[in-house]
């Protein structure tokens, strides 16, 4: 009778624990919604159901700079605003595959910015890039460095421009490198203006369509040191209609453009700081260093000029920054005669200074002051001297 008593016991109990667990809530398997892939580094996680990687970032800055306020400058003019506010957002998306031709990777980067009051929105870089291969808006594959100061001002005299282009990259090993492509032309050589006559008068010139693109290559190095770079390019200047109805006997010419730059990593002071050299040379392409005439060629002679500069940083702490640069660029006119009368433009010096100091107090968070200095001479006009101030505040996230 006992035993019996104690086996329903037991199972009136065992019943009862059932029930109870049943009515108990069960957590559910977790599920993998974002999977971090740590291929590229930090922040990249796959995009769900694919087997490719992403990482979203973005830039917030807001800016004010006051505009030349020597003579003649921008204070010297109601009609000229002294000071330019700008905010501008960015947001960049970089997403990367493997494939069994190397990674294959997007990159895009897009702004939108309130300047004054007006607001503009900004492809700043699109483009595919699939093993060497790279396709798209980016920076040119011809230029070096665009300055150690924190918010640049004041513009100084190097190529800097984002450009359509397409391009192939082959590494060697050990930080050596080559580099070629085709860069469309007519960001950097939509020029056009009035040039000077000997008899007194004025006569509109100007580059006619785009024939073809830019040739562009370079070579280099990247190593613990440092760094080190030559590259070339070739330009077609093409005559607008204008430009040869009034007789000239120029047409289209061969422009063609070379730089050299060299880094030194300065990590004997502190971790971060270095200095860089550079140097152009143009004959009937300019822009490549970092001066816009009104035409590169007249009837058979082309513009020449040089630019060089130099820029420092230095990691003074581990969260203040000090950058200084400069450059100085001399340009030789084109000129040539049509029916006995020379047609030219003025030669030009121009140099410029600029420096900065900015802090960055928190990771992704820098507040930073610059001044920038610059004199042009143009033969005939005199000179036209530019000081200008600029702060910055920018969170990177």
């Amino acid at each position: 009778m006992k035993l019996k008593s104690l086996m329903l016991g037991v199972a009136a109990a065992a019943t009862a624990t059932t029930a109870q667990a049943a009515d108990l809530p069960v957590a559910p398997e977790p599920v993998d919604y974002v999977r971090i892939c740590d291929a590229y580094g930090a922040r990249f996680f796959y995009i769900p159901g694919t087997e490719t990687c992403l990482r979203v970032a973005g830039r917030l800055r807001t800016q004010v700079t006051v505009n030349n306020v020597l003579e003649d400058g921008d204070w010297s003019t109601r009609d000229s605003d002294g000071i330019t506010w700008e905010t501008r957002g960015y947001v960049r998306l970089d997403a990367r595959t493997a494939t069994e031709f190397g990674d294959l990777r997007t990159f895009i980067s897009i702004s939108q910015a309130a300047t004054n009051g007006a607001e503009a929105a900004n492809f700043d870089v699109a483009y595919i890039q699939w093993g060497g291969l790279k396709a798209g808006y980016d920076g040119s594959l011809f230029q070096h460095y665009t300055g150690q100061v924190f918010k640049g001002s004041l513009t100084r005299n190097w190529s800097d421009n984002t450009i359509n282009q397409i391009n192939y990259t082959a590494a060697f090993g050990n930080g050596f490198y080559a580099a070629f492509g085709l860069e469309d032309q007519d960001d950097r050589f939509n020029l056009g203006g009035t040039v000077a006559t000997s008899g007194g008068g004025t006569l509109t010139v100007g580059e006619g369509g785009t024939r073809m693109p830019d040739f562009v290559a370079a070579i280099g190095v990247t190593q613990g040191w440092g760094a080190a770079k030559l590259s070339g390019a070739l330009h077609q200047s093409v005559p607008n209609t204008v430009h040869n109805s009034v007789g000239f006997s120029g047409e289209d010419t061969l422009g063609w453009a070379v730089g050299a730059s060299v880094l030194f990593n300065l990590d004997m002071l502190s971790s971060g700081s270095n200095v860089f050299f550079q140097g152009f040379y143009a004959d009937g392409a300019l822009n490549y260093i970092g001066y816009t005439p009104v035409i590169d060629n007249i009837g058979d002679d082309t513009a020449t000029g040089y630019s060089l500069s130099a820029g420092v940083y230095f990691q003074a702490t581990p969260t203040i920054g000090l950058a200084l640069d400069g450059s100085y660029a001399d340009v030789e006119a084109a000129s040539d005669t049509v029916g006995g009368v020379v047609v030219s433009q003025a030669d030009a010096t121009r140099y410029a200074i600029a420096g900065s100091v900015q802090w960055a107090p928190v990771s992704g968070l820098a507040i930073g002051a610059d001044i920038g200095y610059a004199n042009e001479d143009i033969d005939g006009a005199g000179d036209t001297d530019e000081l200008v101030f600029g702060v910055r505040m920018q969170r990177d996230f």
